[in-house]
């Protein structure tokens, strides 16, 4: 049965202003008043939450502004509960620490964002004793090889950064559940258009800087996952994101709610265009990694996993063959084009483009990007909406022209 993430978002979207407005209440405080002595006591001791209960403590343990959007995300993702963070980078920390322990060790993808990638394989085994196995996610018999007793997770992103690598979720959900361990999957390039629990994963991570936010103007992420999982994230005594205090600010958690109902449209749009980008490229015999064409390897697996109607996303990745290439070309399309910004990041309404491998994807050594598929003049592009489509295009094959690639 198919899952709409649109649906399921509207069901729930139900709550009010405290004065009857459409949109609901920004609840500021950071301290709760209990109605009567008893109660508090039973807050510390863990009997009394929002999930059990409906009482609130303390704005770094449960805020209502921001346990609302946790509802609207889970809804996005089909998940049972969620909730929101400072940062998606503290998600995936916060979810893979409470999963694990020292002497544990995770599973993960060697195409990953950077940012992961240092967390993983040097903040871990430096700070907690966890460590980590990198593998080609691609391959689910390396994945297999990798798995030991100690493995409490595998961690992937669902389309990797930047090399467009699709996990196959429902298999890495089955290598995860052999052993008792669980799947964690970074969803942030493919929200609405992918939902990774429908498919066997135990923890969706968001950084809801990227599309969901859509204007890169906030730092923010999010867990998705059972109730039980974020009651644990939560917990007074070892609840990795009540005591290493990611705390979303109310008035973020505000401005993502309002986000997220236009969320399903803007997606749609990054991914009509991208895919015509791509088709375009892919006529001109360019090296173009878009798993919204048929030619990708994984093309069907995508297809296969996907919701109906959302496309392949938003960002495609094209090789430049050099990073002198890659940054003439770039430099062109900003300065020259006035076509999109040299920026990091993803996901907002005007282009933004980074050569990953002296980038975001700068943490690796040259043998690991070598093994990531991450080639010296890789140009990530996350495609906007703004200007007409083919005035975009005419302006990209310009550039495209001036550096000789047609």
């Amino acid at each position: 049965m198919s899952f709409d993430p649109v649906q399921s978002l509207s069901r729930v979207r139900h709550e009010f202003g405290e004065h009857g407005g459409v949109n609901m209440s920004i609840e500021a405080s950071t301290t709760y008043t209990v109605m009567a002595a008893e109660i508090m006591p039973e807050i510390f001791q863990g009997h009394k939450n929002p999930e059990q209960g409906g009482c609130f403590l303390y704005g770094r343990h449960f805020n209502p502004t921001v346990y609302v959007l946790g509802r609207y995300l889970a809804a996005i993702e089909g998940t049972e509960a969620g909730y929101a963070t400072s940062s998606g980078i503290s998600a995936i920390a916060c979810s893979l620490m409470q999963i694990c322990g020292p002497g544990d060790e995770i599973v993960a993808s060697n195409a990953i964002y950077g940012g992961t990638f240092a967390l993983l394989k040097e903040f871990f085994p430096l700070k907690t004793g966890i460590q980590v196995k990198f593998v080609d996610i691609s391959n689910i018999d390396e994945v297999r090889s990798a798995i030991s007793p100690k493995t409490k997770a595998i961690f992937t992103e669902s389309i990797s950064n930047p090399t467009m690598v699709i996990s196959d979720i429902p298999q890495l959900a089955d290598c995860a559940h052999k052993v008792g361990a669980k799947l964690v999957v970074d969803n942030t390039f493919s929200p609405m258009l992918l939902s990774p629990a429908q498919h066997g994963a135990d923890v969706v991570v968001h950084s809801l800087t990227k599309f969901i936010g859509g204007a890169s103007d906030i730092i923010a992420g999010a867990v998705c996952a059972s109730k039980e999982f974020i009651t644990e994230l939560m917990d007074l005594h070892t609840g990795a994101i009540m005591l290493l205090g990611p705390t979303m600010d109310p008035r973020v958690a505000f401005d993502l709610s309002l986000r997220l109902p236009h969320l399903g449209l803007r997606m749609k749009e990054h991914s009509r265009r991208a895919k015509y980008f791509s088709e375009k490229l892919s006529e001109l015999g360019l090296p173009i990694s878009y798993p919204g064409l048929s030619s990708h390897p994984q093309y069907q697996l995508l297809e296969s996993m996907t919701n109906p109607g959302f496309g392949a996303g938003g960002l495609f990745a094209l090789d430049l063959g050099t990073t002198d290439r890659a940054f003439e070309f770039m430099n062109d399309l900003q300065q020259n084009e006035g076509f999109g910004f040299l920026a990091v990041s993803l996901g907002y309404f005007d282009t933004l483009m980074s050569c990953s491998a002296s980038s975001t994807s700068s943490e690796l050594t040259d043998d690991e990007l070598k093994e990531a598929g991450i080639a010296p003049g890789l140009v990530r592009v996350s495609l906007g909406y703004t200007g007409t489509l083919e005035d975009r295009w005419d302006q990209f094959e310009r550039a495209l022209k001036r550096v000789n690639m047609i």
